[in-house]
């Protein structure tokens, strides 16, 4: 069973990437995170790192706080 709290993560984490216009592949080469990790991420499939979470949110132009500002 999937963690609803990695789930929702990865659904934010795809709604700003999806704003912004980027592909997976476009947030890899700015985050310098895998496309296959991000994609894990967005499905709620993978606990993500914390140095992962900060280069994502860097890469989306967010803090880490914003990107963890969602409701359960």
């Amino acid at each position: 069973m999937k963690d609803d709290r990695l789930l929702q993560l990865g659904q934010k984490i795809r709604y700003e990437r999806l704003k912004k216009g980027y592909s997976q592949e476009d947030l890899e080469e700015k985050s310098f995170v895998s496309r296959r990790t991000i994609s894990e991420i967005e499905r709620g499939n993978a606990d993500i790192r914390y140095t992962n979470l900060f280069q994502i949110a860097e890469a989306l132009g967010m803090s880490v706080s914003e990107l963890l500002n969602f409701k359960l």
